[in-house]
C-alpha cells in the first residue's frame, strides 16, 4: 500500500487515526488539517506514530536559532539570536506562523519565570533581560516577506504584553543590509524600544564584557563560557541551526495576498520600472501566474518611462522561464547603483495564450536612523 489516501493498509489506517488523536492539542494551528498532510508526515517516519509526533512537534524547536545562555553583570537573564544560519522558508513550508508565535511566547515566559527566579536567588527585583543579536550571515533570504511580516507580529506581541522586559539589546557583525533589515520591522518598535538598542561595531567583545562577565559569556562571543565538552558555541544553551531539510516540509509554498494583476499577452510582454535613487536598496518581489509559466528576468536602465527591449537594457537578473502557476516565485536584489530596475514579465515565447500574473514588488529602504556605533552604553 502507498500509504496514500484511499490506498492505506489496516496497520496504516489504525497509525492515522492514532496520530490524528495524538495531536488534536495543536491540530487546529497546522497549515492543514485533512488526512493528505498527516500522511506525509506519517509516511516520512515509516508510519510510527511516536516519531511522526515527536517530528511535527519538534521542527520548530530544532530549526529556530537562539536561546538563554548565562546572565549580565546585574543578574538578568541573557538571550542570544543567531540570526545567519536560519532557513526562514524552509520553517515556513514545515510549520505554521502560529507555530512560530507560539513558540516565541514560550520563550518570553521562560524568560519572564527566569527572572522570578533570579529575584528569589538575589533577593532583589529582576524584571528585564538583555539580548544579543548575532547577524553575521544577514542576507536577502532574510528579509523574504511572509517571515518578515511574522517577526513584526511577535515583536509587536512583544510591546504588548511583556512591557520593559527588555533592559538592553545589543546588535553585534552587522552587515551592510542590516540597515534594510531594521527599517523593516522598528514601526513595531515602540520609542523607548528602540532607545534601548545599540548596534556595536568591531569592538563588540569589549563591550559585551563590560556587560556580562567573561565566566558568564560564551568563549564564541569573548568570554571564557563552554559547554562541559568545552563547545565555545554553548550549543546545549544556543541554538545554531542550518537549512530545514525538505523532508520536513508540510507544503510548497506559503499563501501570499498580491498587491497588482496583470495580464500579458501571447508573443508579447510586460515592464515594471522601480527608480532606484541610492544604492543598497533592495527590490523584492512575489508573483504567480494562472494556467501556465512565465518568463521573468531583471534589468536595468537609465531613464524612467522610455521604453527598451531587453536586448538594449543591462541584464541584472538572468531572465527565464518560471512554473509560477504551479508554485509562487519570489526573489530580492540589492541594488548596488542608482538606476531604473525593470522587472520584465515574458510571454513572448507563447503564440497562443495570454498569462495573467498577480504580483507585489517592494523597494526596500536603508534605515535613515541607525543607533550609533557604540563603545559602551550603560
Amino acid at each position: 500500500m502507498s500509504g496514500r489516501v484511499g490506498d492505506l493498509g489496516p496497520k496504516q489506517a489504525e497509525a492515522l487515526e492514532q496520530f490524528r488523536a495524538r495531536i488534536q492539542d495543536i491540530l487546529p494551528h497546522l497549515p492543514a488539517q485533512h488526512d493528505h498532510f498527516l500522511l506525509r508526515w506519517l509516511r516520512a517516519r515509516n508510519f510510527n506514530v511516536q516519531k511522526s509526533e515527536a517530528m511535527l512537534r519538534k521542527v520548530i524547536e530544532k530549526y529556530l536559532s537562539g536561546g538563554m545562555c548565562g546572565y549580565d553583570r546585574e543578574g538578568s537573564p541573557v538571550w542570544y539570536d543567531v540570526i545567519g544560519p536560519m532557513d526562514p522558508k524552509g520553517l515556513f513550508l514545515s510549520a505554521s506562523k502560529q507555530d512560530f508565535i507560539k513558540s516565541k511566547i514560550r520563550d518570553c515566559e521562560m524568560l519572564q519565570k527566569e527572572c522570578n527566579l533570579q529575584s528569589e536567588r538575589l533577593g532583589r527585583n529582576v524584571e528585564s533581560i538583555t539580548m544579543i543579536y548575532d547577524v553575521e550571515g544577514l542576507g536577502l533570504k532574510h528579509l523574504w516577506k511572509p517571515a518578515i511580516d511574522t517577526y513584526g507580529e511577535i515583536l509587536q506581541t512583544f510591546e504588548d504584553n511583556y512591557p520593559e522586559a527588555l533592559k538592553r539589546l545589543f546588535v553585534i557583525k552587522a552587515p551592510k543590509l542590516f540597515p534594510v533589515a531594521f527599517n523593516l520591522v522598528r514601526h513595531f518598535l515602540c520609542e523607548n524600544t528602540r532607545q534601548k538598542i545599540s548596534v556595536l561595531g568591531a569592538n563588540w567583545q569589549e563591550v559585551l564584557l563590560k556587560h556580562i562577565d567573561e565566566e558568564e559569556l560564551p568563549v564564541i562571543y569573548g568570554g571564557k563560557l563552554t559547554d562541559p565538552d568545552g563547545d565555545p558555541r554553548c550549543r546545549t544553551r544556543i541554538s545554531h541551526v542550518g537549512p530545514v531539510p525538505p523532508s520536513y516540509y508540510v507544503r510548497d509554498h506559503v499563501k501570499v495576498d498580491y498587491e497588482h494583476c496583470i495580464t500579458v499577452s501571447r508573443g508579447s510582454s510586460q515592464q515594471l520600472d522601480y527608480e532606484i535613487l541610492f544604492p543598497g536598496c533592495v527590490l523584492r518581489w512575489q508573483f504567480a501566474s494562472e494556467g501556465a509559466d512565465i518568463g521573468f528576468g531583471v534589468f536595468l536602465k537609465a531613464k524612467k518611462g522610455e521604453w527598451k527591449k531587453a536586448s538594449e537594457m543591462q541584464e541584472v537578473i538572468l531572465s527565464q522561464r518560471f512554473n509560477s502557476h504551479l508554485v509562487p516565485e519570489d526573489g530580492s536584489l540589492t541594488c548596488e547603483r542608482p538606476g531604473v530596475y525593470v522587472l520584465r514579465f515574458d510571454n513572448t515565447y507563447s503564440i497562443f495564450q495570454a498569462k495573467r500574473i498577480s504580483y507585489t514588488v517592494e523597494v526596500l529602504l536603508p534605515d535613515r536612523f541607525q543607533s550609533p556605533q557604540t563603545n559602551d552604553e550603560s
